[in-house]
């Protein structure tokens, strides 16, 4: 016998009310979501909308040379490419922080300063790579610009020097700064102390070996150190060395047999993307890939993004540039800021634009490091925590960016590893698994808690208030 079926009942009724359920909880777990994921296609801003640069072809744009010789560099040169796009007032803020505040010179080439809004002076002040590139007076904090225990070089990376420039920190790592200057220069700069032009407040050290003997010190410290096998070639930004001198310094360290990676550090693939366009550098670094990949080594470059508004047509091609000449990756190493990226959206806006428009893998977030001036910047630890919860389960495990507190004399550790956490007084407490060069013979090193401080104004009342009292005495 056959049974007849009716609308709303036996098995076709089932599938439909099953069907129209799945729809709802669809529609609800993307109604219901903290944060919606939406491809949002690179845009490159029209730099012509800028008064000074009304006239400038793509051609021009497109040219590292022209970029570089357009760089701004005082308030005089900001004032010509921005017209009357702002006000009197902002130049005044910036000109009082350039005098009484900055630690970095300004140097802002024109593909970063075309990502800013400039629709109005309060667009301008607010716009997150403006705060963390441009930095004005009024940013900053009034009751603790600087915390009591901020210092110029606070990672401590020139005590640990193995030869000038070569710091040994990591027991398998090195950093090897190669030069002190970079194409552009970011406020919150960790090596605030030796990069860039003095300002008003801060007097740079310098280095005091000629360039091609330090480089040639570093790599007879390699060879002569098997147990390294991991070189970050930095600065300073690598693209401010002439090709050929980075080519030959990368080519001498593929040459030592115990370097197994090698890692470029560049924020100018974001700042000056141009820079890594050239057919020269597209080529030098399709050979230094070959003779990696011969010899079972690998490359990569590592730049330094902060925002998704930073990411444009240009920053995707030329991150693909490099992917195309045979490097390992393009990895991100951004550093969280408040007021930039101090929020889940904006740093899950940041890595889907890195990721999948770009082809760049989101792999460290920093926070930012006890530099003088810095408060307004700095988060508290629990504060970098909640937001590394709220971006876990939306990227791709080997693409999620790992937030990591730079410890002074231990280096990096996930924001959830500390040992202790006093949050009244803003005090987290740290190990490590390791000695550096200055603790060889400390029998305390691996047991040791070392310090990290909380910005001040995160702290209750009562920590303040302690904090206050330890000032005045």
């Amino acid at each position: 016998m056959t049974t007849a079926l009716h609308p709303g009942t036996g098995t076709g009724g089932q599938n439909a009310r099953t069907a129209a359920a799945t729809a709802d909880q669809d529609a609800g777990r993307a109604a219901d979501q903290p944060y919606e994921y939406r491809r949002r296609p690179l845009e490159e801003p029209d730099w012509r909308r800028l008064p000074g640069w009304r006239d400038v072809t793509a051609a021009e744009w497109e040219s590292a040379q022209w970029q570089r010789a357009h760089c701004v560099k005082n308030l005089r040169q900001l004032r010509t490419v921005m017209g009357d796009l702002l006000d009197d007032s902002f130049y005044a803020d910036l000109e009082r922080d350039q005098a009484e505040r900055a630690t970095m010179s300004m140097l802002l080439p024109p593909q970063m300063l075309n990502t800013m809004d400039v629709s109005s002076t309060a667009a301008f002040y607010a716009d997150p790579v403006r705060r963390y590139m441009l930095p004005v007076f009024s940013d900053r904090r009034t009751d603790w610009p600087s915390h009591p225990h901020a210092a110029r070089d606070s990672l401590h990376e020139a005590e640990m020097w193995a030869v000038e420039g070569l710091t040994h920190r990591y027991p398998t790592k090195v950093l090897a700064e190669l030069l002190p200057t970079c194409p552009q220069y970011c406020g919150h700069c960790t090596r605030m102390d030796l990069v860039g032009n003095s300002t008003p407040n801060v007097d740079k050290h310098k280095f005091t070996i000629r360039p091609p003997d330090r480089h040639e010190a570093m790599l007879d410290y390699l060879r002569r150190t098997p147990g390294v096998r991991d070189v970050v070639v930095s600065g300073g930004d690598v693209a401010n060395l002439p090709w050929p001198r980075l080519e030959s310094f990368v080519g001498a360290l593929l040459d030592i047999d115990n370097v197994r990676d090698v890692r470029l550090a560049s924020k100018a693939l974001m700042g000056l993307p141009q820079h890594w366009l050239q057919d020269e550098v597209r080529a030098g670094m399709e050979r230094l890939a070959t003779k990696a990949r011969e010899r079972g080594a690998h490359i990569a470059i590592h730049t330094h993004v902060n925002a998704a508004r930073s990411v444009t047509p240009l920053v995707a091609r030329a991150a693909r540039a490099m992917l195309d000449t045979g490097i390992r990756d393009v990895r991100n190493q951004g550093v969280l800021l408040r007021g930039v990226n101090d929020s889940p959206d904006a740093l899950l806006d940041l890595s889907f634009a890195l990721l999948d428009e770009a082809g760049i893998m989101p792999y460290y977030l920093y926070m930012c490091d006890m530099i003088p001036g810095s408060e307004h910047w700095r988060l508290a630890v629990w504060e970098a925590q909640e937001l590394q919860h709220a971006i876990m389960g939306y990227l791709p495990g080997f693409a999620t960016p790992r937030i990591v507190c730079d410890v002074p004399y231990v280096g990096k550790r996930w924001v959830h590893q500390l040992a202790g956490y006093d949050r009244e007084r803003g005090v987290s407490y740290w190990t490590k698994n390791y000695r550096t060069g200055l603790e060889a013979s400390d029998p305390d090193a691996l047991t040791r808690q070392y310090e990290y401080h909380d910005p001040i104004y995160t702290l209750p009342e009562e920590g303040r208030r302690w904090w206050r009292e330890q000032a005045a005495k």
